[in-house]
């Protein structure tokens, strides 16, 4: 997770001496009421061309803009905050990982958004919101030199300005629950079959089984 759910683990990471479900609701809402979102460029591999000899910049989908929140994901990532996982449509066995990628929009727009996670479907329903099947995904934040970030929160509901970030800050991360401080564009690839996986009912196993990523 990049963007929103980085931003929520670092400010948690900085209260680890409060209880656990204390310490995420805080840095939830402290991310929210500080809501900006980062100008980066997005570009990921669709995963219909993942049998492609090499992965060709002429395959590449390319956008540049602001976002408040981007996430990879290779599994649903159930928890009890998302009943129905916050990648629904993403299977073990299918050899992709899902792409979300949220735009720029106003808070409360973005709060219907997370909402939608915990007691309904239709949370990518808006066109803030993007999701693709994807092969392999690459971030690359523009930063802007001699610049700090901007902490103060703005009047109104409009939507929300870019953090401006100084030359060779980092961008936090959430990987799997855990905190990655990154300075440089990131780089993420599914390999299919890398490893060999023995069971029965996949299907079955993905539908009980709940991540920590939140």
């Amino acid at each position: 997770m990049f963007g929103f759910g980085g931003r929520s683990l670092a400010r948690a990471e900085k209260k680890r001496w409060m209880p656990s479900s204390r310490r995420r609701e805080y840095a939830l809402v402290k991310t929210l009421a500080r809501l900006r979102p980062e100008d980066c460029q997005l570009s990921f591999l669709p995963a219909r061309k993942s049998n492609s000899r090499l992965f060709g910049e002429e395959s590449w989908v390319t956008n540049q803009g602001l976002y408040l929140s981007i996430s990879i994901m290779s599994i649903p990532c159930l928890s009890p905050h998302a009943p129905q996982g916050l990648a629904p449509n993403t299977s073990l066995a299918n050899g992709s990982a899902t792409l979300i990628a949220v735009g720029n929009t106003s808070r409360s727009e973005f709060i219907k958004h997370l909402k939608r996670y915990s007691n309904s479907t239709g949370q990518f329903s808006f066109p803030f919101v993007e999701t693709h099947a994807v092969s392999a995904v690459r971030i690359r934040p523009c930063s802007l030199t001699g610049c700090s970030e901007d902490e103060s929160e703005e009047e109104g509901d409009s939507k929300t300005t870019p953090f401006i970030h100084s030359e060779g800050a980092t961008f936090p991360w959430n990987i799997d629950g855990e905190l990655v401080e990154i300075a440089n564009e990131v780089l993420i690839r599914v390999h299919p079959r890398l490893i060999t996986l023995y069971g029965e009912e996949v299907e079955e196993a993905e539908s009980s089984v709940s991540c920590s990523c939140i």
